[in-house]
């Protein structure tokens, strides 16, 4: 009995030793294993059931976001090359309404006095009715910028709300576009 009383002091002196030492510090181990465990636990449920799915949610918003911004720089591409395009025909009417006028005053010159009554009403005709043809030309041009400015806009803000408009808010929303265009 003596071997068994010694063994059972020996584990006390030890066991209290241990005490002595977590005690001194402020500590139960027992307690401090138990909320080690739980603590653990938790962290582990918020991780898979709060953060991963938040995370997800973050990167899914971040994507649709960057989508927006690519799908807005491409529609700003579009439209300057809509502008562009409509300079260049701008352009290019009023090189051939000149080559219009210098073919006209040719002629004219060409007939000589007699004729000179007749070549100039010739001339206004044929200039009036090339700046009517550049005006129809340019209003066209215009209605068709605006028209074709009008559609990326609704396309790009329809997939930045993810929503079908209203053929209502359509055409309120293209026509305060073109007001805002001209």
């Amino acid at each position: 009995m003596s071997n068994i009383a010694y063994a059972a002091e020996g584990t006390t002196e030890t066991e209290s030793a241990d005490t002595g030492v977590l005690a001194s510090l402020g500590i139960n181990g027992t307690l401090f294993t138990a909320q080690l465990i739980n603590f653990t636990i938790i962290a582990g449920i918020l991780w898979f059931l709060i953060l991963k799915p938040l995370t997800k949610k973050l990167a899914e918003r971040q994507k649709m976001i960057d989508d927006s911004i690519a799908n807005s720089k491409k529609v700003q591409e579009n439209l300057a090359k809509s502008e562009q395009h409509f300079q260049q025909r701008v352009d290019e009417a009023k090189v051939e309404a000149n080559k219009v006028v210098e073919r006209a005053t040719q002629e004219a010159e060409k007939m000589g006095a007699t004729m000179k009554t007749k070549a100039k009403q010739e001339i206004e005709l044929l200039v009036d009715q090339a700046k009517r043809n550049f005006s129809i030309e340019r209003d066209e041009m215009r209605a068709a910028v605006k028209t074709e400015a009008a559609e990326m806009i609704t396309v790009a803000l329809q997939k930045i709300l993810a929503e079908k408009m209203t053929e209502k808010k359509d055409k309120e929303l293209i026509a305060e576009m073109i007001k805002k265009m001209e």
